[in-house]
């Protein structure tokens, strides 16, 4: 029986802990516990084993953290490491080999450095070796970035035929890092066809059940989940955890009672945690889940469901009859693009239609652009909107989430272009009601095309839930029956098909004067018919208060709140064009450099400085604080801050620019993962800090030189990895003993403000934004 088999049919139990087990077994502070497979393979066999013989049938080799960007021996470590478990696994039938594919360590473009296609690359190389040393499957997991998540599954799927599964770092607002709720993963990892999905580190058992809760309720697939055993804290220089095997197991018997769960444990768990969770959940019935009917789609924070309550899609990023756009698209103008994305957000929509389709343009790339600089300053779910199959795949491929697709139809060679793209890289996919012989005069007839349409997807392994009918509305000034027909075929494609509906409106009226009047009604009717989704103009006045007197009459809005809001509150105005405040605001960095060049005309350097830039930060600042922004948006405010800086420093006297307000910042000996450290990083510098950045895998020696060497009195050290905890307090330690007035700011997904405090730091940071706001404090009082 192989995995795919098994979790139709039973629960499964991964094992626990690795890190904290070699550590136990002598991994010393700063020591590669990658390298204990060439060095100590023993040791780490009787690891696996250990968890076998508690109940674990699904073992990870020990590979978390390797990677190419990283070991140049990498095939070596992946091959020996996948030796090691499947040398422990002999002795017990139905295990298998899971290979552990963890973060690469760095952030993904736009946001980082490192291009998605590069992440992918990486990916897919791990999975090709960990397939040829002999892996069950790809385990994917602590991945706290819904893009790079992406990346793992798409490099998976193009290095290996493996079973996947995925698993997520949610924090206890049940948010990743980059801001992507349970359900929106649930979307996006559905869509790209993975086995099983869920959720591990970060929390104990307890915290984690509001996560689950939700994930059970969207999920079509089993859930994964693998919590830590509770919070750590130093005892006799050791790392211990406070959840005992007990406890944990008794969470983890209320969690195997929520629903079709798979088991493990992470950080701190031990083969006694697995071993009484197994006993204590093996009698507790398993059933696969049910499947779920929910036609999402996503972005990078949330998703937008499809057919419960209508859906507005701005359809202003189209160059058709919008003279403007298309002078933009020609001169590759992205500023324009953006700001046409984010009025129309400010206005309400819930999904950005992006058409870019020009003659004179590279119509792929125009998208790729487009795409990824949209998604950097706007959460809004996109519909990715072109006739051209490689501008479609470009678009898929670098979508963060679960986009829209628009469109096929029922024409043979549409179905064959449309549904691998669909098929590979997820979706949800806008089905137009016309095929070789045209579009039907008839209601009947373009249901005949859209019911061979869901066929086909099928075929392709789409689900219907992820087809969304367009029946397409022909403009009355030529069609008088034109809008009778295409509402009958809503009304019928809705009620005898049960999938959700779409429509362009405003084609309605194509050719007659007044077409705000024509489209509004024509909308309010093809919404009593249960239209799904409206391509529209969202600064149609009418369009829009009719939507909100749509949704109040039909009880779609309690207390006619949302009604209210929309004809009671002040028109907001956004004039991004002559505000720098706006354009760092809104992550806007070639805006906000121009913008800056242009106030140096008229203002002094500082008061730019202090009047535009640092307000800007400070709101955004807050808002994430408040839970109201992302990291994505955060880091993008910071980088058009800094493009603004640049400008504004050639401007100053060098007395105005020195490094007094300087921080060294360091990734710990033996961890690899400089992605906290480096948000940090840009966020320092946004806020004017002179940052002396060390890197990562920095031994404690190195960062006792920088600070000798500089003067600079504060220090951020940044761990990820458990095994690297003692290597921060080693530094810690050594910093107090040579440079007694140093300050040491600490930060990571492993640590604790307990922990932190038991290790000799000074402040922990329990996100990248309250470490800006120590150092701002450590200054002003210096």
């Amino acid at each position: 029986m192989n995995i795919r088999e098994m979790i139709k049919k039973s629960r499964i139990y991964f094992d626990g802990g690795m890190g904290t087990m070699l550590q136990a077994a002598g991994l010393g502070p700063g020591e590669n516990s990658a390298e204990w497979n060439l060095s100590h393979p023993d040791e780490v066999t009787a690891v696996h084993r250990a968890y076998l013989e508690a109940g674990s049938n699904v073992i990870c080799a020990n590979t978390f953290g390797i990677n190419p960007l990283h070991h140049e021996n990498y095939e070596q470590l992946i091959c020996v490491a996948i030796s090691c478990a499947k040398e422990a696994t002999k002795e017990f039938s139905g295990s298998f080999v899971a290979y552990d594919m963890g973060p690469c360590g760095k952030m993904l473009e736009p946001l980082g450095d490192l291009s998605f296609d590069c992440a992918v690359d990486c990916f897919c190389k791990m999975a090709k070796v960990a397939k040829q040393a002999g892996a069950d499957l790809i385990f994917i997991e602590t991945m706290n970035d819904c893009y790079e998540t992406k990346a793992a599954v798409v490099g998976a799927k193009e290095g290996c035929d493996l079973p996947i599964f995925v698993s997520n770092v949610y924090d206890n607002t049940k948010k990743l890092m980059t801001g992507a709720n349970p359900t929106a993963m649930a979307a996006m990892l559905e869509g790209l066809g993975v086995d099983a999905y869920g959720m591990n580190c970060s929390l104990g058992p307890r915290q984690m059940i509001p996560v689950i809760e939700e994930l059970t309720a969207v999920s079509s697939l089993p859930v994964i989940v693998v919590p830590n055993a509770g919070l750590p804290r130093v005892e006799q220089g050791k790392t211990v955890y406070d959840v005992s095997p007990r406890d944990f197991a008794e969470v983890m018997a209320e969690i195997a009672k929520m629903g079709s769960v798979l088991l493990g444990g992470c950080c701190g768990t031990t083969p006694e945690h697995i071993r009484l969770t197994v006993e204590a959940t093996k009698t507790i019935p398993y059933s696969y889940p049910e499947k779920k009917e929910t036609t999402l789609v996503s972005s990078y924070t949330h998703s937008v469901e499809i057919g419960k309550d209508p859906v507005l899609i701005g359809e202003r990023i189209n160059p058709t009859g919008k003279p403007k756009l298309k002078e933009a698209l020609k001169l590759g103008n992205l500023n324009y693009i953006l700001n046409e994305g984010i009025r129309q957000s400010e206005q309400g929509v819930h999904i950005l239609d992006v058409n870019v389709g020009l003659p004179e343009i590279n119509e792929a790339e125009m998208m790729r652009k487009c795409v990824t600089q949209l998604q950097a300053v706007s959460d809004l779910p996109l519909q990715i909107d072109t006739g051209d199959p490689v501008a479609l795949e470009q678009g898929a491929r670098f979508y963060n989430g679960k986009p829209l697709i628009n469109s096929v139809n029922g024409k043979k060679s549409s179905m064959e272009t449309v549904f691998p793209v669909v098929k590979k890289y997820g979706g949800a996919v806008i089905a137009l009601t016309m095929d070789e012989s045209g579009i039907p005069d008839t209601a009947q007839g373009r249901f005949e095309i859209a019911k061979k349409i869901v066929d086909c997807a099928k075929e392709w392994g789409i689900d219907r839930k992820d087809i969304i009918v367009d029946p397409l509305a022909l403009t009355i000034s030529s069609n008088p029956d034109g809008a009778r027909v295409t509402l009958e075929s809503v009304k019928l494609i809705r009620e005898e098909l049960g999938v959700a509906t779409s429509l362009g409106v405003s084609n309605i009226s194509f050719g007659l004067p007044e077409r705000e009047t024509i489209n509004t009604a024509f909308f309010v009717m093809a919404l009593e018919q249960g239209l799904s989704c409206a391509i529209m103009n969202p600064f149609s006045e009418g369009m829009m208060g009719a939507y909100y007197a749509f949704r109040a009459l039909r009880e779609m809005d309690p207390g006619c709140g949302a009604y209210i809001a929309s004809r009671t509150k002040e028109e907001e105005k956004t004039d991004l064009a002559n505000d720098l405040s706006g354009s760092v605001l809104k992550g806007l960095s070639k805006q906000a450099r121009e913008q800056a060049k242009e106030l140096l005309q008229t203002e002094q350097p500082l008061a730019i400085i202090n009047e535009k830039i640092i307000p800007a930060l400070n709101q955004i600042g807050e808002e994430f604080e408040q839970k109201k922004a992302f990291l994505p948006q955060l880091l993008m405010s910071a980088e058009a801050a800094s493009a603004a800086f640049e400008v504004i420093k050639e401007a100053m006297p060098k007395n105005e620019t020195d490094q007094s307000r300087a921080v060294v910042l360091a990734t710990v000996q033996g961890d690899i993962h400089d992605i906290g450290k480096n948000i940090v990083k840009v966020l320092l510098e946004s806020f004017g800090f002179y940052v002396i950045d060390l890197g990562r895998d920095v031994a404690p020696e190195r960062v006792l030189e920088a600070v000798q060497k500089s003067g600079c009195r504060l220090v951020g050290l940044s761990a990820l990895m458990t095994t690297t905890v003692p290597s921060m307090e080693e530094t810690i330690r050594l910093l107090k003993e040579q440079v007694p007035d140093v300050i040491v700011m600490v930060g990571g997904a492993v640590l604790t403000q307990e922990y932190a405090d038991m290790i000799g730091a000074d402040f922990y940071g329990s996100d990248a934004m309250t470490s800006v706001r120590y150092a701002e404090e450590f200054y002003q009082k210096a």
